[in-house]
Formats: structure tokens, sequence, C-alpha cells
């Protein structure tokens, strides 16, 4: 096969590839970390019969949208992750593009999620306003606030409210309380992302919950599973949820408490595969949601 004169093919692979990384479509745990309690949100929201234009605009939006936050917080932190054994590949720390290009790309991929709100009500376009602003301003928190994992909370959970907003056009208590619950979740799983670059982040200055936790972060990493499993406990007897529900709970506290055993050594390879195991724990709770409404149908 021939190219036109002038074209470099073997570039334009490698700077696709520099995309792909920056974006970590190579990487998919934050996307679904993003995804699960979103559609936790979109299934309660609709009672356990969402529209299917609703769930494929929130999960290609949530993809997008966690590139585009990639996109930022390689921008910010392009002057820190070189330092950082994890990150020093990274496009942006290892110079393969430019900050601007990467501002640019991120800017693309959220006014392609943004064209994805407009088929939603305008509620929930209000919302995704103040999401953008909460997602671009959350890397830049670590530079000063002591708990970031709190506001990323937030930034990963902001599709709950617009769930809700999308399906209900209004923000019942329980979508607060799904979105509390998701705080403590990201507080759990992030600290135990932020152990394993605990050296490198005392080097260069940035606050992260480990740091912050001390020698007590597996206790507060197991306190904050403690209070997500409390609060969707509560919100399931709250809204009558049947049984595949708490059996669902109970599965991901087991889950949790595998994770306790894979970071009280503080181990880097032990906390990773903790964070990522987290997957899995958001996969069965939004199992559970799926199954309990058709029980609960059946069972009247």
């Amino acid at each position: 096969m021939s190219y036109p004169s002038g074209v470099d093919l073997s570039a334009i692979l490698k700077r696709l590839d520099a995309y792909e990384r920056l974006t970590r479509l190579d990487k998919p745990i934050g996307t679904l970390l993003l995804l699960w309690p979103t559609l936790w949100a979109v299934w309660l929201a609709s009672r356990g019969s969402p529209r299917l234009d609703v769930v494929i605009i929130f999960a290609l939006g949530t993809l997008l949208m966690r590139s585009a936050g990639c996109a930022v917080n390689d921008f910010a932190d392009r002057d820190f992750d070189p330092h950082v054994e994890r990150t020093r590949g990274r496009p942006l720390a290892a110079r393969e593009i430019g900050p601007a290009e990467a501002l640019a790309v991120g800017a693309a991929l959220a006014a392609l999620a943004f064209c994805l709100v407009l088929f939603l009500n305008r509620f929930t376009i209000a919302l995704s306003v103040v999401a953008l602003a909460v997602a671009a301003s959350y890397p830049f928190t670590k530079r000063f606030f002591a708990l970031p994992q709190a506001y990323l909370g937030i930034a990963f959970g902001f599709g709950i409210p617009m769930a809700y907003a999308a399906v209900l056009d209004r923000l019942p208590a329980e979508c607060w309380a799904l979105l509390a619950a998701n705080v403590f979740w990201s507080i759990a799983y992030d600290t135990e992302y932020a152990m394993v670059d605990r050296d490198d982040d005392v080097k260069i200055g940035i606050r992260t919950a480990a740091l912050t936790f001390g020698r007590y972060d597996v206790a507060a990493v197991m306190l904050c599973y403690a209070a997500m499993l409390a609060i969707l406990t509560g919100l399931g007897a709250a809204l009558r949820l049947a049984w595949p529900y708490f059996a669902a709970l109970a599965a991901a506290g087991g889950l949790m408490l595998y994770h306790y055993f894979l970071i009280r050594g503080r181990t880097r390879a032990g906390c990773f595969k903790a964070f990522l195991h987290n997957n899995w724990v958001g996969a069965v709770i939004f199992a559970g949601v799926v199954l309990s409404f058709p029980v609960r149908i059946a069972w009247r």
C-alpha cells in the first residue's frame, strides 16, 4: 500500500498512541468507576425501566468526560508527573505532546459530551455546565486541599444528579444520598490509589488523602467503605428495594474486606490491585440495583 508523498504514517500512529494514553483509553478503570454510580442513578431514578437513549447518552458522556478530564489532569500535573514513578511515562510528562495540544483534546472531548447532553432537558444541560467546572477544577485541588479525594467523589459522582435531572427533572433526597455514598467510595478507592504514590507525593508536595490520613490510612479506607455501605443500605430500605440489592451490598462488603488484606501491608502492588478491584464493587452493586426491580414486581 502506498501513501501520499510527505505523509509519515509512523508519526501519525505515534501521535494517535499519545492521544490514547493522554485520554486513558488504554486504561478503562477510571471510566468504569465513573460509569457504575451513574448507571445506579439512571436505574434508580427510572425505577428499573430506563429509556435506552438516556442510558446510551450517559454511557457515552461518561467515556468522553473521563477522557477530557484526564487531558486536563495531565495538563495540570505536567510539572509533577515526571517526578512520579507511575506517571513519568505519560505523554505530557514525557514531552510527546504539548500543553496546548492536551487542552485542545480535552476541550474537543468535552464539547462532544455537551452535544450529547443537548438531547436531554434544560435542567440536565444546566447541571452539565456545573459538572464541567467541577471536573476541570479537580486537578488543581491537589495543590491546597488536604482531602482532594472528596472533591474527586463529587466530580466522579456528578452523573448522579444529572441522571436524576434527566429522568425526573428534579433532585430528590435519594439523589443526594447516592452522591454521598459515592463520595465515601471515591475517598476509599482513590486513597488506595494515592497510597501507591505516597513517597513521590511527599517529595513533590502534592496533597492526598493517603498523606492526610497518615498511619491511619488503612482504617480510613475501611471506614469510608463502611459509610458507603451504610448509606446504600438505608437508601435501599427507604426505596423498598428487593433482596438482590441487599445481597449485592453484602457481596460488595466481602470485596471490600478483601481489599483490606491487599492494602494492610501498604505495598505498591497491593494498593494498586485494590484500587483496580473497585470496578467489581461498582459492578456488583449495579447488578443488585437492576435485579431488584423485576424481583420486587414478581413479589407483588
